[in-house]
């Protein structure tokens, strides 16, 4: 009578091998190595496709927190005195029509300018957005942010920037700042430079370097004036229920804006990046599992070694009437058993690193002086990680894939050994 595969008495051999020291004909060392190859391999793995995971997760979601998810334009035209202009003169009517599209949450009238800030001597490029106060506490990274120093209560009395741009100047709340636009006063011998002070009266870091760093909110009203947009609004800015929807309302925003109305997306602005990212994963993937396939080799070098110690066990047992096939199984599980023990050993040594990973990254940077981690660089204040099932589970499906394919060669090499051969010399 045949036995079933994978039978208790498989497994006890397996076991016994795995066990067994170099003075007993094992390969414990090599055991060990594959074990250790495995599990790195994999908690590299894990702890990449985390960081990367979190890049995204960070990126996406101060672009759709603290930015339009759909800009409205106007096209270009010429005004009666000759000048090129895409000033919303309706905005009011544009911005009811756009509010009344299925899926848009917040339609608001903005004016835009990039202005010269100087306070206490010193001097900064920033981007100034005029806004109602309505409809300012509607942003949620600018209304809940990170850091937050005033209230934005107080923000139809001064304006409200980013603590990168208060870092820059030295401000804080109460600071007076000029802003110096060459734009301004229109005069008989031309269009003199623009200059005027403003009172801070609120501060936000929503953790993304270039928007804490360039960014300055000002009252609609205030900066029509500052502008010279009197009656006017340069865009309109559309926040969605589901973002992820906005490429299917596209259309729907340009009609309802009417003749003359230009769309532009939050993919379009970021979707290069964020597909650059997507590429970046991709490569990563395939590099580290290069890096696992190589860890799982070092079960190949073992196995071969194991059935060339074991031989005369083999002859033995085929001889007492084993089969090929219950051999090639009792070194498939003697293989696969590591890559499984190792696997499940990075997964949690992965999964540990992402969770704990701010005070790791705190001691690294301890350790290297400071300076490790450059917001201006990486446009985030921290490193982020994020721990998705997906990742894992790739990384899990990788690591077994490989470690049980590379087991199959070594153990059909001990199944196919002719007892007579491996016993000859006994």
């Amino acid at each position: 009578m045949r036995a079933r595969p994978f039978a208790a008495f498989e497994w006890m051999i397996a076991w016994r091998y795995l066990r067994a020291r170099r003075a007993e004909g094992g390969v414990s060392a090599m055991t060990w190595i594959s074990f250790i190859g495995i599990m790195l391999a994999v908690f590299a793995l894990i702890a990449t496709l985390a960081v990367r995971s979190g890049f995204r997760h960070e990126f996406v979601g101060t672009i759709l927190g603290a930015n339009a998810h759909a800009t409205i334009h106007a096209a270009v035209r010429v005004t009666e005195e000759g000048r090129t202009t895409r000033a919303i003169e309706d905005y009011t009517a544009w911005a009811e029509r756009l509010a009344a599209v299925p899926g848009v949450t917040r339609a608001a009238p903005l004016v835009r300018g990039q202005v010269m800030a100087a306070a206490q001597g010193r001097n900064a490029g920033v981007e100034v957005f005029g806004i109602a106060p309505g409809d300012l506490v509607t942003i949620p990274l600018v209304a809940r942010p990170e850091v937050a120093i005033g209230s934005i209560d107080d923000f139809p009395g001064g304006i409200a920037i980013g603590t990168g741009v208060a870092r820059e100047l030295g401000l804080t709340v109460g600071d007076s700042v000029r802003l110096i636009s060459p734009d301004g006063v229109r005069t008989p011998f031309g269009t003199s430079p623009r200059v005027q002070a403003f009172e801070v009266v609120y501060i936000f870091g929503v953790g993304r370097w270039d928007i804490d760093r360039t960014r300055v909110y000002m009252p609609f009203e205030l900066a029509q004036a500052y502008f010279n947009r009197e009656g006017a609004a340069d865009e309109i800015e559309v926040m969605l229920a589901d973002p992820d929807a906005v490429d299917a309302l596209a259309y729907r925003l340009i009609t309802a804006a009417g003749p003359g109305a230009l769309v532009w997306t939050w993919r379009d602005s970021s979707g290069a990046f964020l597909r650059a990212l997507e590429m970046e994963d991709n490569v990563m993937f395939v590099i580290l599992s290069i890096l696992v396939l190589i860890a799982s080799m070092n079960i190949v070098s073992g196995l071969i070694m194991l059935v060339k110690n074991k031989g005369r066990d083999i002859g033995i047992l085929r001889t007492m009437g084993l089969t090929e096939g219950a051999v090639l199984r009792i070194f498939f599980i003697c293989g696969s058993a590591v890559g499984v023990a190792g696997t499940i050993a990075g997964v949690v040594l992965g999964c540990l690193f992402v969770i704990y990973i701010d005070p790791i990254f705190e001691a690294v940077n301890l350790i290297a002086g400071g300076g490790v981690w450059d917001p201006s660089v990486r446009f985030l204040s921290d490193l982020p990680a994020r721990l998705e099932l997906r990742d894992v589970a790739s990384a899990v499906g990788l690591s077994l894939t490989l470690s049980f394919v590379v087991t199959i060669f070594p153990a059909r090499r001990a199944a196919r050994m002719n007892p007579v051969e491996a016993l000859r010399y006994e």
